[in-house]
């Protein structure tokens, strides 16, 4: 088979490996993106149901973890979560804000993907779907690769493989490997914004509860996040579990304020001033659905009775069990369900300000392969266009 020359060559047609595809060729640089999917975006397709939240509005280094936490500043105030709003609004695709600033498509996630690789035709960037890697070695002025559909040269090789999170979309180590085969190590990987499975004590009182939607504050490693928890008949999902998730450890126990925008203990006192033969189920049962009540109190070990019959610090105790839920999960739905992979490359060995190794002259890498991840709410995405757009500008 044939060499086939290329400036720049691009592994894996995700979010970050297509938009560095587009920007490289912008500068005239001959640029083409190899993926072993037969079918490329599907991270993209599946994102926010469909809608792909694709940045957010106040997308900020605060948002991100990572061994070092100071790394994602240069790109993301390179290119701005506003930079990539003004594409999308140059391509006429209608969007909304949800929640907390996360913004998503009107129509389809299909927009985005398709803007992408309009973005890539226009600059000439080219892309070989199908194309499985077998060997990569490092040349004097460049790489060499080797694959199912022949080899390539490059001078530049950027790696923007994902990580393990939703093997069925054709999550893979592979830019793991690179890393290590060029002598860059790389962070412990676990699975983040994933739901939390549950002991058996706890799921088989729980799982009954499958479909409740309830909101919260977890808390978990001094910190917390406000939004609603999720009944599954696994376990614990939602957006306030899938966030606190990234941060939590196993055997650790999470914290849950299910009445987190008031005092429990005052809307029970006041109750028993106001209505003193009411059952405490039945007061409850205004703030939280029925069935989660019934479910509740013997689970959290409160007895219901009239509120005539608490005395002294009892109605605080019932109070405290909502507001202080301790709950220990078992573990997680691990890398089948999870949003993001948490870890990988090493960024003290990444150029913050272009994403090249700093020992391997053009080898590039970008988006969740390296050891930044972002908060659920369109984080991630934005640290894909970040990363890829400098990368783009150097490669």
């Amino acid at each position: 088979m044939k060499l086939i020359n290329k400036d720049v060559i691009v592994v894996g047609a995700g979010a970050a490996g297509l938009f560095c595809a587009a920007e490289a060729a912008k500068r005239g640089r001959s640029v083409t993106v190899l993926d072993h999917a037969k079918r490329i975006g599907g991270k993209i397709l599946m994102s926010g149901g469909g809608r792909c939240n694709f940045t957010n509005m106040y997308a900020s280094a605060e948002n991100f973890l990572s061994d070092n936490p100071h790394f994602c500043k240069s790109a993301l105030s390179r290119y701005t979560q506003w930079d990539f709003v003004g594409l999308v609004s140059e391509y006429g695709i209608a969007y909304h804000e949800k929640t907390l600033g996360q913004l998503f498509c009107d129509n389809s996630a299909k927009d985005i993907l398709n803007m992408l690789l309009k973005e890539c035709d226009k600059a000439g960037a080219t892309i070989t779907t199908q194309c499985e890697i077998t060997a990569i070695t490092k040349r004097d002025d460049g790489f060499e690769l080797e694959t199912s559909k022949g080899s390539y040269q490059c001078e530049s090789l950027v790696i923007a493989t994902g990580g393990l999170s939703m093997p069925k979309l054709g999550a893979s180590p592979f830019g793991y490997k690179v890393a290590e085969q060029f002598g860059l190590s790389v962070k412990p990987t676990r699975a983040g914004l994933v739901p939390f499975t549950l002991h058996e004590q706890d799921k088989s009182v729980l799982a009954d509860l499958s479909g409740i939607s309830l909101d919260a504050r977890a808390s978990c490693n001094d910190t917390n996040f406000n939004e609603n928890i999720l009944f599954t008949h696994r376990g614990l999902s939602g957006p306030a579990v899938l966030q606190i998730s990234s941060f939590w450890h196993p055997g650790q126990a999470v914290e849950f304020d299910l009445f987190p925008h008031g005092d429990l203990h005052q809307e029970l006192t006041s109750a028993q001033v106001q209505s003193p033969d009411s059952q405490l189920a039945t007061v409850l049962a205004k703030h939280y659905p029925k069935r989660y009540v019934q479910t509740a109190l013997p689970y959290l070990g409160l007895e219901n009775k009239p509120l005539k019959q608490y005395q002294g610090k009892q109605l605080q105790q019932v109070a405290d069990a909502f507001h202080q839920w301790q709950l220990k999960p078992n573990g997680t739905e691990g890398y089948r369900t999870a949003e993001v992979t948490l870890g990988g490359v090493d960024t003290n060995q990444l150029s913050s300000k272009t994403m090249m190794a700093k020992d391997v002259e053009g080898l590039y890498f970008i988006g969740e392969v390296v050891d930044v991840t972002g908060w659920l709410g369109g984080y991630n995405f934005q640290w894909a266009w970040s990363s890829g757009w400098v990368a783009g500008q150097e490669a």
